[in-house]
């Protein structure tokens, strides 16, 4: 329950008291005012049970005490339902403590305000504070109190189920990526590597196209090997950043493609998440770029502002504004990572030519 329902139950209790004590009659003293003044704060004192339950036990205790002592007769509500807060609360021990003395000492303040023998003073006491409404608030208190314990325990169990779940298909997802990319990488790699020496050491010229496969593969197979340790969640390997844009760049320059960096504002305090994101953007743009656009130079743009990261990533190709783009499974892939962080992202035709990819990554949400 909300603050706002803590402060209606302790409200509403208040105008039960209230009622109910202008509904009797009562002894004309100079104490009346006070008395109704105690019997309002006992119940407003409920509001903040959640939160102090010792603190509202021993208010409203006092309370009755002291309106009973003025004369006011009206049966101590609020301190049961402060009894059973502390109950709920696991302070069982401090609630039969205190009820033990309020049971001792109101009789003394009927004695105060009503002119009776102790023994009619511990009679009309029971009238005001029962024994077995005691006892039926302290049991509603601890079965609630148990009732709350097992519902947390079952999220808690349902959480660690669901976590074991998510482990056990990372782990089945790591192994299918290494059964299924793993060998086909290293082939690829190795016969491009084989070819780059065959060639070097005949003393011929090594094909651009050649050595890009060669770098494509070593990074592919150190993106595998990071991504497999990731869905292992072993953490000896990281995943690439903001700091491993330079490579994407000039590895995109290696295939013929005229790509230029440029990085503004300070860059400290961006969190991994983020980074991550930023470098796969970078990375689907300027792959997009090498096997659609059909352009001769790109750019990439990195801005650092108050708040948020700024990443463009522009190209001179073929895209036009009269055609809309298909978004393939690439862009489709980008969307998802920035929507996942609160940002937004904008993938269109220039209006000069070209195509365009903007997001802005928020850095406070994903902190």
């Amino acid at each position: 329950m909300s603050r706002a329902g803590d402060r209606a139950i302790g409200a509403g209790m208040a105008a039960i008291l209230l009622v109910t004590a202008l509904s009797r009659q009562h002894p004309a003293t100079d104490l009346a005012p006070v008395g109704y003044a105690l019997l309002v704060a006992g119940g407003l004192a409920l509001a903040a049970h959640r939160r102090a339950p010792v603190v509202v036990l021993a208010a409203a205790g006092l309370s009755a005490l002291g309106y009973q002592a003025t004369g006011l007769d009206v049966p101590a509500l609020a301190y049961l339902f402060a009894v059973f807060a502390a109950f709920r609360a696991g302070r069982r021990l401090v609630a039969v403590a205190a009820t033990v003395v309020m049971l001792a000492t109101l009789p003394f303040a009927l004695l105060i305000a009503h002119e009776l023998t102790v023994g009619a003073a511990f009679a009309q006491s029971r009238d005001v504070l029962q024994l077995a409404w005691l006892v039926a608030a302290g049991a509603a208190g601890e079965a609630v109190r148990q009732a709350e314990r097992r519902a947390d325990e079952a999220e808690r169990t349902r959480e660690e189920t669901a976590r074991r779940r998510a482990d056990e298909e990372r782990l089945h997802i790591a192994r299918e990526l290494h059964d299924s990319l793993t060998h086909q990488i290293s082939v690829i790699k190795v016969q491009a590597e084989v070819a780059v020496h065959l060639a070097g050491k005949r003393g011929e010229d090594v094909p651009e196209p050649l050595l890009a496969i060669r770098d494509a593969g070593r990074e592919a197979a150190r993106e595998l090997r990071a991504t497999l340790s990731a869905l292992r969640d072993d953490g000896t390997s990281p995943p690439p950043g903001l700091g491993d844009v330079p490579e994407l760049v000039r590895r995109a320059r290696s295939t013929g493609l005229e790509t230029t960096l440029t990085i503004e504002g300070e860059h400290d305090d961006v969190p991994a998440a983020v980074a991550r994101t930023a470098y796969r953007i970078v990375q689907e743009s300027l792959t997009n770029v090498a096997r659609h656009a059909r352009a001769a130079t790109a750019s990439v743009r990195i801005g650092y502002r108050p708040g948020a990261v700024v990443i463009r990533v522009d190209d001179d190709g073929t895209a036009s504004p009269d055609a809309a783009p298909v978004p393939g499974v690439g862009l489709l892939g980008m969307r998802e990572r920035v929507m996942a962080l609160g940002g937004s992202l904008t993938a269109a035709p220039r209006a000069g030519g070209g195509f365009s990819v903007r997001a802005e990554l928020p850095v406070d949400r994903a902190s």
